[in-house]
């Protein structure tokens, strides 16, 4: 069964807020892009490791680009470049947990720089990190989508393209807004 999403570019208005919905589709600046969302779903009560992607509104941060591999994009965002020994704890033992830090680390983390081009431009989104609750999730990003479209582990992925289009008008103060799922029986969501 599939369900058809009910997100249109009216459901922008005038925030600059990013809209994300749970058929796949970001919308901001009166566009609908395709993205990749968590594995696990949309959740309300996001857990480490469960690979769903929270619902709520969160800040943008800055943004973190692969300078070998694309030029500094337009943003109003403040940028920095990823270096090889950066990565972002996910282990909820470290003292260090849903942080930056960088290799060698002793405790589990995510590695920035990559091989793929997944994380070749990241916005870090303020998804439980002020201050981080040791547990309940970490690295939430914008990043690159796999070319397949495939889940993230509850990231939300756009293509690089359309990252880039988007960059464009982030600034600090902008947010991201993952929306619940339509619940089907108000209507809202539609069997195809």
């Amino acid at each position: 069964m599939t369900w058809r999403c009910n997100a249109t570019v009216g459901s922008i208005g005038t925030y600059m807020n990013i809209q994300v919905f749970s058929c796949g589709l970001l919308a901001h600046r009166n566009h609908l892009y395709r993205c990749a969302l968590g594995k696990g779903g949309l959740t309300a009560n996001k857990r480490e490791g469960d690979g769903a992607t929270p619902i709520g509104r969160f800040y943008v941060r800055e943004l973190l680009y692969r300078c070998d591999r694309v030029a500094i994009p337009a943003t109003g965002l403040a940028s920095r470049i990823i270096q090889s020994d950066l990565g972002w704890s996910d282990d909820p033992a470290d003292p260090a947990y849903n942080r930056e830090v960088h290799r060698p680390h002793q405790y589990g983390h995510e590695v920035l720089y990559r091989k793929d081009k997944l994380y070749d431009l990241i916005v870090p989104l303020g998804y439980n990190d002020n201050p981080p609750v040791t547990g309940l999730g970490s690295a939430i990003f914008l990043h690159v989508v796999q070319d397949d479209y495939a889940p993230t582990k509850g990231c939300i992925a756009l293509a690089l393209t359309d990252l880039l289009r988007v960059l464009k008008d982030l600034r600090i103060g902008d947010a991201v807004v993952i929306n619940p799922p339509p619940a089907a029986s108000h209507g809202h969501a539609h069997r195809k």
